[in-house]
């Protein structure tokens, strides 16, 4: 498929319907590199819990340096090497850390929303051959069916307007512009390939119009 067509067909899909999320307390998160604050929030239709990761004054009206990242079970917290997922949340909260100021969301949308057990189906079919966007769509799914919308009442709580993104993917960018937000620089992510990643970094940049 034509990459700028895939990521029409997958930007229409970003933003699908109205969300809604219920914030829920906030608390020091120590770690190696800052002392974030953690900020729990519910969505009520699905009972979902998702959390943003802040450091310093995020609501100055400042562009806050930010990552939108989706859970990845394999790769957050099993040190998969068949994705790029956990790196680049290191990276993030290290650059973040870095600066002394910024944001990090995470959103509860384990296999780009297809699920923990779905997305295991999908690695099966690829141990087969299938590249990613073959095995979700084997499985019935879109290549991508992430729901940005969600950012939208974690980056209202946190006064957050203007960011300067962490991303590969300029769907994103697309999907923060729609909410209203403006993005006023990407701050690429780079990471490095290995044997075990290389496909799937190679058909993100093909088939879903990453940038590496």
């Amino acid at each position: 498929m034509n990459p700028s067509l895939a990521s029409a067909t997958a930007i229409s899909a970003l933003v699908p319907s109205e969300s809604e999320l219920d914030y829920a307390a906030s608390c020091e998160l120590p770690t190696s590199w800052a002392m974030f604050r953690l900020h729990a929030f519910v969505e009520p239709a699905t009972g979902k819990e998702h959390v943003a990761i802040t450091l310093g004054d995020v609501g100055n009206g400042e562009p806050v340096l930010a990552r939108i990242h989706s859970e990845c079970l394999t790769g957050d917290a099993l040190f998969s090497l068949r994705c790029d997922c956990g790196p680049q949340l290191e990276a993030a909260l290290k650059k973040i850390a870095e600066e002394g100021r910024g944001a990090l969301f995470y959103l509860r949308q384990e296999g780009r929303g297809i699920g923990l057990v779905n997305k295991i189906r999908a690695y099966q079919l690829q141990d087969a051959g299938a590249d990613t966007v073959e095995a979700n769509e084997a499985l019935g799914f879109k290549p991508d069916q992430r729901n940005y919308k969600l950012c939208k009442p974690m980056l209202q709580h946190l006064q957050i307007s203007t960011l300067r993104l962490m991303t590969n993917n300029p769907r994103k960018i697309t999907a923060m512009e729609q909410l209203g937000l403006k993005v006023v620089e990407r701050v690429p992510l780079v990471i490095t390939r290995n044997p075990f990643n290389e496909r799937y970094l190679t058909t993100k940049a093909t088939k879903l119009g990453h940038l590496f």
